[in-house]
Order: C-alpha cells, then structure tokens, then sequence
C-alpha cells in the first residue's frame, strides 16, 4: 500500500465482503503492569496489531507478544510523530482489512485519552469498537501515596482537568478547587506557575495544599507535597519531569510520600518541602 492510499479519506461505510476486524480501545493504566486488567492482557496476546502512546510503560509494552506487530505514536509536548486525524485513519483502516487492533492508552481512553474521537471515528467506518477502561493516572498515584481524593473530612467531590491547554486563561476553573473538593490537574507541568496564579486569582486560598506525583506508580515515583502559592517554584526547584499529575486540595496533605517512595534521599527532599511551606 503506498503512502496516497495510506492517507485516503476513511471509508463511510464497512464493505459487505470485508473481512470482520475489530478495534480495541485499551487503557493500559497508569505505568505499573501489575495494574494492567485481565481483559487488557488477553488482548494484548491475541492482537494482530497494537498501536501504542508514549505513556503507556516499558512494563506492559513488554506484555506483547513478539509476533505481534506493533506502531508507536508517541506524542511530546509541541511534538506529535502522527497527528489524531492520522491515527484515526490508520486504526480504522487496519480494522476494515480484517485485522484485531489494540489501540493501547496510558492511564484510560476516556479520560484526556482522546478515545471518544477514535471511537467516532470507528463508528463513522462502520467498524466494530469496544472500550477495556484502564486506572486513569489520578487513581493510580493517589493509591501509591496514599492520598484519598475524597475524604469525608476533606472532600466531597473531585474534578480533573487538563492544564496543557493554550487558552488556560480563558478557561473557568471558579469553584472547582478550595475547601471540600479536589481538583486534579493533568498535563500541568509546563503551566505549573500559571495554573497557581489562575486559582489564587479566582479566589483559592494560596495556603491550599498542592501534592505533585511524578511517574506514579513506578519505581521511579515521586510525591512532592508544597502550597499552592509555591506550586510553579517547587516544579523547577525539584525538576520535576513528565509524566506528573498535580492534586490541588486539602486530601494532598495525607500523601504519604514517605512510606510508598522508597529511593535514597526522597525523605530528604520531602522533609525540605515541608518545611518550608510549614503543611
């Protein structure tokens, strides 16, 4: 197949005498196989062809099967190796020539997973698709932290949002962060400094306790816990890296880094943390 029939428009509608193939939109979780479900381990070994984000972990990429074929389309901030309409395109397309594809997600497809557009996408082609959900990154690194995202002494009530956006400043955020909610910022590291001006400006406490999760749930994870006001400076004092989540809320003040980060010297710059912005 050449390159023009590679990037042709998808097709409206499945042909009659078209091979039966399936699309498979899976969360892989947050990094850690072990929390990769059973469905997601079964597909993963009967796939004819797994397309994968950068997200996804070494962990469960090792899962496949080397026979199956697999294609990465990782994506960098400012730097996509395929574009989302590509993507689509390509899953489609496989899926109509009678193969079972894997579309493999970090964390779960439905949440800043871009899963429904694929998922519009199969439906348009007439092309069979069912969802396997994955452990979004928010339950995943509160679990390792032990930190509740809801708590009936803190928090009532959760919201995640995405904080990548080129239009923060137009976004309204009011009232989704403060005293009794949590709110969970994904995609927050490069904004980090604007994100705490933003909800400071909206009127949230620059007291509020703020827990970044650096690559949670692997070996090699981080919970930084600071406040709000401190939030954009902790991010470059502690060059923090991508993949983080950051929880804003009262909950963040229960992580307990200490306990679920094992590695030389992380008690260290906790207890720095801490100190300075007395939580």
């Amino acid at each position: 197949m050449d390159s023009m029939e590679k990037n042709s428009p998808l097709p409206s509608r499945l042909p009659a005498s078209a091979p039966l193939g399936k699309l498979w939109l899976v969360g892989a979780g947050p990094g850690d196989p072990d929390l990769l479900t059973l469905k997601a381990a079964r597909l993963l070994e009967s796939a004819d062809l797994v397309v994968h984000d950068g997200l996804v972990g070494q962990g469960v990429l090792d899962l496949i099967p080397p026979h199956v074929e697999r294609i990465s389309v990782a994506k960098q901030r400012s730097r996509h190796t395929m574009k989302q309409e590509l993507i689509n395109e390509l899953i489609v397309r496989e899926a109509l020539a009678g193969r079972q594809v894997v579309r493999l997600k970090g964390g779960d497809p439905f949440i800043f997973g871009r899963g429904g557009e694929e998922l519009d996408a199969a439906r348009a082609a007439g092309v069979a698709c069912e969802t396997v959900p994955g452990i979004t990154a928010a339950a995943g690194c509160a679990a390792q932290a032990g930190l509740p995202l809801t708590h009936r002494a803190d928090a009532s009530a959760v919201t995640f949002v995405a904080g990548q956006c080129k239009d923060l400043s137009d976004q309204d955020w009011s009232g989704l962060a403060g005293i009794g909610r949590t709110l969970v910022i994904y995609m927050g590291l490069a904004t980090a400094a604007a994100i705490s001006d933003k909800l400071i400006h909206d009127g949230v406490s620059p007291d509020l306790p703020v827990c970044v999760m650096e690559r949670g749930t692997t070996a090699q994870a981080r919970a930084l816990r600071t406040i709000l006001t401190d939030l954009g400076d902790l991010v470059l004092r502690e060059q923090v890296a991508s993949p983080a989540l950051i929880i804003v809320g009262e909950v963040a003040k229960r992580a307990d880094a200490l306990d679920c980060l094992g590695a030389p010297g992380i008690a260290t710059q906790i207890d720095a943390v801490l100190l300075r912005n007395q939580i």
